[in-house]
C-alpha cells in the first residue's frame, strides 16, 4: 500500500490542494483511519465514532467553526505550521469529549486512546483522555518540544522519522525524545492511578541532544 496523498502533501511531496475543501478531501480517509484506532480502546456503548471525531477535528483545524477557529484566515505558514494546528486540534476534540462524558452520568466510562508504540512499554486497557492531558500539560511546562513529538505521534499519527521532519531534528533524537517523553508520562500516570494525593513522580533523565 503506498503513501497518502495527505500525508504526501504534508511532507512537502506533491503539490498543495488549492482549496481548504480540497485539503480536508486529502486528508480524510487518513484522519478517519487514526481516530478509529484513538477510539479503539473505548468501552462498549461509547458515543463518539470515529467519523464524528474527524468531522470535529476538521471542523477545527479549518478555522470553520465560530469560537474555535485553530487559525486565523485558514491559512498555514507552512506543513509544519499544519501538523502542529492538527495534532493540538485532535487532542482538544478528545479531551472535550472526555469532559462532557465525565459530566454525564450516562457517559459509561472513561475515553482511552493508546499510547502507541512497539519499542515502549503498553498500557494494556488504555490510557485515560484526561489522565494523559494533564500530564501532558504537566510535562510541556518544562520539555515543550518531546511534548511536540508526542502530540504529533499520539493525536497525529506521524511515524517517527516523519516527525522529524516537521520538528526539525534527527531521527535518532525523535527516537530519544520519544523513548523519555514515555517514560515520564508512564511515571506520572502510574503514580497518579496510585496515590490520590498524586504524589510527584520519580522523574525520568531527559535525553541527550544530538
Amino acid at each position: 500500500m503506498g503513501v497518502a496523498r495527505g500525508t504526501l502533501f504534508l511532507l512537502g511531496k506533491v503539490p498543495p490542494p488549492n482549496s481548504t475543501d480540497a485539503l480536508a478531501a486529502a486528508l480524510y480517509d487518513e484522519l478517519r483511519a487514526m481516530a478509529a484506532v484513538y477510539l479503539s480502546k473505548e468501552p462498549d456503548g461509547h458515543t463518539l465514532q470515529p467519523t464524528a471525531l474527524v468531522n470535529e477535528a476538521l471542523l477545527r483545524i479549518l478555522g470553520q467553526e465560530k469560537g474555535t477557529a485553530s487559525h486565523e484566515g485558514n491559512a498555514w505558514a507552512n506543513r509544519e505550521q499544519f501538523l502542529g494546528v492538527a495534532a493540538i486540534c485532535m487532542r482538544r476534540v478528545l479531551v472535550d469529549h472526555a469532559r462532557s462524558r465525565t459530566r454525564d452520568k450516562r457517559g459509561g466510562g472513561a475515553l482511552r486512546v493508546s499510547l502507541h508504540d512497539a519499542m515502549a512499554v503498553a498500557y494494556s486497557d488504555g490510557v485515560d483522555v484526561l489522565d494523559l492531558d494533564e500530564a501532558l500539560s504537566e510535562f510541556a511546562q518544562s520539555f515543550p518540544r518531546q511534548t511536540k513529538v508526542v502530540e504529533l505521534r499520539s493525536f497525529a499519527g506521524l511515524e517517527l522519522e516523519h516527525i522529524g521532519e516537521v520538528v526539525g531534528i534527527s531521527l535518532a533524537q525523535v527516537k530519544r525524545d520519544w523513548v523519555f517523553a514515555r517514560a515520564w508520562l508512564k511515571s506520572r500516570l502510574d503514580r497518579a492511578s496510585a496515590s490520590p494525593t498524586k504524589d510527584k513522580a520519580v522523574t525520568p533523565a531527559p535525553p541527550r541532544e544530538s
